[in-house]
């Protein structure tokens, strides 16, 4: 019997450990599905089909950044400090309150966005035929804000498990409801098409299946979480019964205060973002001024850099953030004890992770261009690998900046944070007016906008980490170590692609290429003493490492 409980107990405990990461990074992991769903959707709607989904889905999320995002933010907070204090009659109408808050602005958005949609397309986006799924953001608006709020009541209440769940549920169901909605109306597309002798309304069709696709994902979503809280109102009843304190807050001193809880979420997350939509509107002008017949050629260029390019590099900056995603917590935590000294150390550590992540995603992404574009895109494998080799720099600034963003945003120096953020969408839109409106370089010119952007945010968010918490990282063992070992291992992988690429084919070459990459990027780390066998010992075969690096004399 012992020995059963003994193994039932390491199985738990087993169980609890993947459990964990899950649910504590359920917000990056999710992001990543919502990446990745792209690539499956250019082929069945097309890259054209992409490039009129991308604005109607970029509005989409930058409202329910303010509608869902942000007051999922505001109201778990408003809940929690309620709850601590046993208040949860208060807490309810806490909810209620906001519920009905967060409901009515959303409509005035939906509104909004059903009776401008001809001018957002035609004047906003320079996309006439995208008019046809910006509509049908407006519904999926409306249930995202029920989803914020039952997230902000569940998180209140300590129940984060099932906000992780809903965010794997929404995203999963996102990227199936998607792919379906967006096959059926493609297919009719084409038979409309057909009748009025003009292709693009086949991918206008497959844009709006697709967005149809996102609707119905929120809808599953809200389903899933209504039905959660209508099964725990009955213990919240009996919690609310046996309450001492009666006394109640006005409705209005809780929308207020939720309101103001969420306005800076909500423009961190609006301003990090809404640089996707302002590059589609110069691109497009871009193309106009260059090309004469216009429609599916600029539509399906863009299709491509959103759907293709885009996707690469955002899942492999999102990817390095999850090496450091349960850091920042314990960074914050030392931070209010004001024990510095600790605070300091896990933040090098934190620094020396990413740079070991991004460094070699980075390089072995740019020396691997042309293979995963064969891989993955064969269709456009001149066009993404040219991009992925230019911008893939984009993911180590990335990865750093949003790492010092989200420290400044845990320890409330919003105000660095806004100012860093403003000045990099200043920067962001002057590079791309001068390189795409004016010199006319297309994607090529959004690439040279975007690794502006992210420059000046990840050096302003270091800046102000660096002055306000008395931090100056270990450039040698924490970045230019780390950055040496990627940069020569990489010249291994670029060597591997260039002779393997064309006998042995692009899957064979991208997996050797990683894995002698990989190889070779350990072997250097553990030479240059960055990394020891503690370090090894949480890596996947780093029991190998440590006999290889025992043997070598290193470790």
């Amino acid at each position: 019997m012992k020995v059963r409980k003994r193994a039932g107990t390491r199985r738990n405990s087993a169980v609890a450990a993947i459990k964990t990461p899950l649910v504590q990074s359920a917000g990056i992991l999710s992001y990543v599905i919502l990446l990745i769903m792209r690539i499956p959707l250019s082929k069945v709607i097309g890259d054209a089909g992409v490039g009129l989904f991308a604005p109607a889905f970029e509005i989409f999320m930058l409202v329910t950044f303010i509608t869902s995002y942000g007051m999922t933010g505001a109201i778990s907070g408003m809940i929690r400090y309620r709850v601590k204090r046993e208040q949860h009659g208060n807490a309810k109408r806490v909810f209620v309150a906001v519920f009905i808050m967060d409901i009515l602005i959303s409509i005035v958005f939906a509104a909004m966005i059903v009776f401008m949609s001809s001018k957002i397309a035609e004047l906003g986006i320079l996309e006439s035929l995208s008019r046809m799924a910006v509509p049908v953001a407006a519904p999926s608006i409306i249930f995202a804000a029920v989803i914020g709020t039952f997230r902000g009541f569940f998180n209140g209440y300590g129940l984060g498990t099932l906000t992780a769940h809903s965010q794997y549920i929404e995203k999963i169901s996102m990227l199936f409801c998607a792919l379906g909605c967006g096959s059926t109306l493609y297919a009719y597309g084409t038979k409309v098409s057909a009748l009025r002798q003009n292709t693009e309304f086949s991918f206008a069709h497959g844009a709006m299946g697709a967005m149809l696709g996102v609707l119905l994902s929120q809808v599953i979503t809200a389903i899933y979480l209504l039905v959660i809280y209508l099964l725990y109102a009955r213990t919240l009843r009996s919690k609310i019964m046996t309450e001492s304190g009666k006394w109640g807050e006005s409705k209005y001193t809780i929308q207020r205060t939720a309101l103001l809880n969420c306005l800076p979420t909500a423009i961190v997350a609006v301003f990090t973002n809404v640089f996707m939509l302002i590059d589609q509107r110069m691109f497009n002008y871009c193309m106009n001024k260059r090309v004469e017949e216009l429609g599916e050629i600029r539509t399906a260029t863009w299709g491509v850099y959103y759907g293709k390019f885009s996707v690469l590099i955002g899942a492999g900056a999102a990817l390095c953030l999850l090496c450091v995603a349960m850091m920042t917590g314990k960074i914050k935590n030392a931070y209010d004890k004001e024990d510095y000294r600790v605070m300091r150390e896990r933040l090098d550590k934190a620094v020396c992770k990413l740079s070991i992540a991004a460094f070699p995603t980075a390089v072995y992404l740019a020396a691997l261009a042309e293979a995963v574009a064969k891989c993955l895109y064969k269709n456009e494998t001149v066009a993404v690998g040219s991009w992925i080799q230019k911008g893939a720099v984009i993911i180590v600034l990335c990865s750093f900046s949003f790492f010092f963003a989200q420290l400044l945003f845990r320890m409330h120096m919003l105000r660095e944070l806004f100012i860093s953020i403003l000045a990099a969408l200043i920067v962001h839109v002057f590079v791309a007016w001068l390189f795409v409106q004016k010199a006319l370089l297309g994607v090529d010119g959004i690439i040279y906008a975007l690794i502006a952007y992210f420059a000046v945010f990840c050096v302003m968010n270091f800046l102000s980490v660096s002055r306000n918490l008395k931090y100056q990282p270990n450039w040698l063992s924490g970045v230019a170590f780390p950055a040496a070992a990627a940069v020569v291992s990489g010249l291994a992988v670029m060597l591997i692609a260039r002779f393997m690429l064309e006998p042995a084919g692009a899957a064979a070459t991208i997996l050797t290429g990683i894995v002698a990459g990989v190889f070779l990027d350990l072997t250097m780390l553990m030479i240059l003493r960055v990394i020891g066998e503690e370090e090894l010992s949480r890596i996947p075969l780093g029991f190998f490492f440590i006999m290889f690096g025992k043997n070598i004399g290193v470790l």
